[in-house]
């Protein structure tokens, strides 16, 4: 990104904060609205509550923990169903069911069957599976037969062909799943966590802030959540991608 376009965003965010402040001087909403300044004090001062880094911990790997088996799961079952159409047919309701039903509807129907604190993971889990799935089924479809055609006339093994061939393909469809994913498996996983109130999350956190108007630190977990989140997609993305470089080397 050229040096222009930084400094106009980095003049948008300031007129942004310069808003928000304007906005938490007005009498009316001077109690409801904490200022910049405020949640930047109050940020200071809960990085070193006891219970801080816990919480934090608590809800960071559930909510990884969800990204990784629905990332597993997602190439698994795009791969059957790009090998037997039959099974992406059958596979379609379950993923079309997943995509549609709200996150809300969701939590009510685990709380009755599994506890709260695994909630978050559950939930993360379920709003990542159809994206991974559907961008990676998209990348298989993608394959050019040809190249398939010509790396079996060469004699590769099955392996190889997956290796050399269709992964090379595949990977832009599958990193940009992975990266709408991420986002997404924190804004449910956390907004499952506010619902079902697991005791020690972010969203039992967010919930008090609200019970008691401490909106400082609602302003804080949600920009910590916001911050964790950029900083999960970006390691992760940037891992597969080496992962894929380093294949591509090999080959």
């Amino acid at each position: 990104m050229k040096r222009t376009e930084w400094i106009k965003k980095g003049l948008a965010v300031l007129l942004a904060l310069l808003v928000w402040q304007g906005l938490a001087m007005l009498p009316r909403l001077s109690v409801l609205l904490a200022s910049p300044v405020e949640v930047l004090v109050r940020m200071g001062k809960l990085l070193t509550e006891p219970i801080f880094w816990p919480t934090l911990w608590y809800s960071f790997v559930r909510i990884a923990l969800g990204f990784f088996i629905a990332l597993v799961l997602g190439v698994v079952l795009a791969m059957l169903a790009g090998r037997f159409r039959l099974f992406e047919t059958l596979l379609w309701p379950y993923m079309l069911t997943v995509k549609s039903v709200p996150v809300a509807s969701f939590v009510i129907i685990i709380l009755i069957f599994f506890t709260a604190e695994k909630l978050s993971a559950i939930i993360s889990a379920l709003m990542v599976l159809p994206i991974i799935y559907t961008n990676t089924l998209a990348g298989i479809r993608a394959v050019d037969p040809q190249m398939d055609r010509m790396a079996r006339s060469f004699c590769l093994s099955p392996m190889r062909r997956l290796l050399y061939v269709r992964l090379p393909q595949i990977r832009p469809y599958f990193l940009s799943g992975c990266s709408v994913a991420l986002g997404l498996c924190w804004k449910s996983g956390i907004a499952a966590e506010l619902i079902g109130q697991p005791v020690g999350s972010v969203g039992n956190r967010l919930y008090l802030s609200k019970i008691y108007l401490e909106t400082a630190d609602l302003f804080c977990w949600t920009l910590l959540v916001v911050l964790i989140s950029f900083l999960f997609e970006k390691a992760v993305v940037r891992g597969l991608s080496a992962l894929f470089d380093r294949w591509e080397k090999v080959r």
